[in-house]
C-alpha cells in the first residue's frame, strides 16, 4: 500500500513538472509581490480616502507631540495588503509659520473592524 501511494505521488509530480510552462531567467512570473514584500504604489494618490487618511495621520501625530502641522496633501505613497492595509504616505504639511515640509506617515487600517493606527510619523528625506 505504501509503495502504491508513493507511485501515485511520483506520477502526479511528474505530470505537474511536464505540464508546467517553463519560465526563463529574468522573465516575469506571478504577480511579483514577493520582490517588493507586497508593497505596491498607490495608483490614484488623489483618491478621497487616501487624502483623508493623510489628513487623519497629521491630526493623530499632533495628539502625541508638541508640534502643530497643517495638512496640505498626500503627494505619494505605497500600500501593502495584510489583514487590513498598511500605507506609507508622503505628506506635504506646513507648520504654524507656514513653512512646508514633507513627512512620512505609516498607517495601518482595517476597514472591516473600523481600526486605524498611526504606526510612525517622521520628517521625510
Amino acid at each position: 500500500m505504501k509503495t502504491f501511494n508513493f507511485l501515485l505521488i511520483a506520477i502526479a509530480a511528474m505530470i505537474y513538472v511536464i505540464g508546467a510552462p517553463a519560465t526563463g531567467c529574468g522573465e516575469p512570473f506571478g504577480n511579483q509581490l514577493w520582490s517588493t514584500n507586497g508593497w505596491q504604489p498607490i495608483k490614484n494618490i488623489n483618491e478621497k480616502h487616501i487624502q483623508e487618511l493623510g489628513a487623519w495621520a497629521v491630526l493623530e501625530h499632533g495628539r502625541y507631540v508638541n508640534c502643530r502641522l497643517w495638512f496640505q496633501e498626500v503627494v505619494s505613497g505605497k500600500q501593502q495588503l495584510v489583514s487590513g492595509m498598511n500605507y506609507e504616505l508622503i505628506i506635504d504639511a506646513s507648520d504654524d509659520a507656514g513653512k512646508h515640509g514633507k513627512y512620512k506617515a505609516e498607517v495601518y487600517e482595517q476597514e472591516s473592524t473600523n481600526t486605524r493606527k498611526l504606526l510612525s510619523f517622521s520628517k521625510a528625506n
